[in-house]
């Protein structure tokens, strides 16, 4: 059997030149970078006034608040709290749900494989990335001055900014469904709306389920978040408690709040796997 002589590294010099001999610029380009992260790091430290002293002073506040909190105690307010919190996870899935039935028929003019012209496509697609650009609390503040304080404000921002995230998530899965289905649709005398219908929603809606429950249980914290600046739920109770620095019922509001969202990524949990269990079996 025999073997292979070494390879001569004179050779290889002379066959790669480009890996044996690289320029400077590429040679220095890592190093660059790195320096350039590190100045920008820097200098956003102390633009932002970043401080040590404060720092340590913070988290010494941060103890005493702590031990402020413990035991959680709702005092009187327990009927009061449960029917907020009620109130927020009503905003999360009123919003969450208004959002899919408007995103579903949007994304379709959005995907490259319902609609190939890019006239009516990229119109759509920018609209969705501009709804999407704006924050859920931004849209809190513009519903809260147009239709007034309350959780009807709350359930309008959630909807306005999921509508953009789950237009764009669609309109991707709908381009990921696969053609053959449509193909076969196609080939046996159906229609554009047939193939729609037959030939990419069944493929997609598990994928599209699996999403909207996801964005319910995000959207359980960010009602939360929202009810802070006047859009209702336990949100609202939370700010006032603070403000008054009812440090035991603000622990016992987040308490809550964690249990909900631990239960809601539960109930989640089991419908995504029976989804994709069910969509196995067919």
């Amino acid at each position: 059997m025999s073997q292979m002589g070494a390879p001569d590294p004179e050779q290889l010099r002379a066959r790669y030149p480009g890996i044996f001999r690289r320029p400077a610029s590429a040679r220095l380009a890592t190093p660059a970078m790195l320096l350039l992260a590190i100045a920008v790091f820097a200098f956003g430290l102390v633009d932002l006034d970043f401080s040590p002293t404060r720092l340590l002073a913070g988290l010494h506040q941060l103890g005493w608040i702590t031990l402020m909190m413990l035991p959680p105690d709702p005092g009187s307010s327990l009927p009061l709290y449960l029917k907020a919190l009620g109130e927020t996870l009503s905003i999360a899935l009123l919003g969450t749900s208004l959002a899919a039935v408007i995103a579903l028929p949007v994304s379709l003019l959005a995907a490259r494989n319902v609609v190939p012209s890019n006239i009516v496509r990229f119109p759509v697609r920018r609209f969705l990335d501009t709804i999407r650009g704006i924050d859920t609390l931004i849209w809190a503040l513009v519903w809260i001055n147009v239709v007034g304080l309350g959780p009807f404000a709350g359930v309008l921002a959630i909807a306005i900014s999921d509508f953009g995230a789950l237009g764009k998530l669609f309109s991707e899965a709908i381009e990921a469904a696969d053609r053959r289905q449509v193909e076969g649709i196609r080939a046996s005398g159906g229609s554009g709306l047939h193939e729609i219908r037959f030939g990419l929603l069944p493929q997609v809606i598990p994928v599209i389920a699996g999403q909207v429950l996801y964005f319910i249980e995000s959207n359980t914290r960010s009602a939360t978040i929202i009810g802070i600046v006047g859009a209702g739920g336990i949100g609202l109770q939370l700010a006032e408690q603070i403000r008054v620095l009812e440090w035991q019922h603000v622990s016992f509001l987040i308490l809550m709040i964690l249990v909900a969202v631990a239960a809601i990524d539960w109930i989640s949990g089991k419908l995504r796997f029976a989804i994709i269990g069910r969509r196995a079996v067919a």
